[in-house]
């Protein structure tokens, strides 16, 4: 089963059911099920974080990430291969610093990244990317 990972934009819009929500609704129930095998960097949860501290408030923030550490969702944490690829995502391209660390660890799992967001576009061939 290969792995899938979720870009905040992934998640934000799977809490605010936006468009996209029902497809990450089913990865994560299929994750819940063994089915798939999702994956977010901690740099981009913390992207999550402050995206819903910023419009409500950090206790609610806090809740959000609380019930994401509740879901089959491996949070992984950063080391030097994965910020070495981000890094190298970044020099080479207009991509937000978070958002190069989930291409990062697509790239290096070998994983489908899971977005909405059109920064991504310049990646499309580099990575695998799943539209929402």
């Amino acid at each position: 089963m290969a792995p899938k990972v979720l870009d905040s934009y992934a998640l934000m819009a799977f809490f605010g059911d936006e468009p996209g929500a029902d497809l990450v609704r089913e990865l994560i129930l299929k994750a819940e099920d063994n089915k798939v095998n999702l994956l977010m960097s901690v740099v981009n949860l913390g992207e999550v974080w402050y995206s819903i501290a910023r419009t409500t408030s950090p206790e609610i923030a806090d809740q959000y990430v609380g019930e994401i550490n509740g879901m089959a969702i491996e949070i992984v944490d950063v080391d030097w291969q994965l910020t070495r690829q981000a890094a190298e995502f970044k020099a080479d391209g207009n991509i937000s610093y978070a958002d190069c660390f989930a291409a990062a660890l697509a790239k290096i799992k070998k994983a489908e990244l899971i977005t909405g967001d059109n920064e991504f576009k310049q990646l499309d061939g580099e990575i695998k990317i799943s539209w929402i």
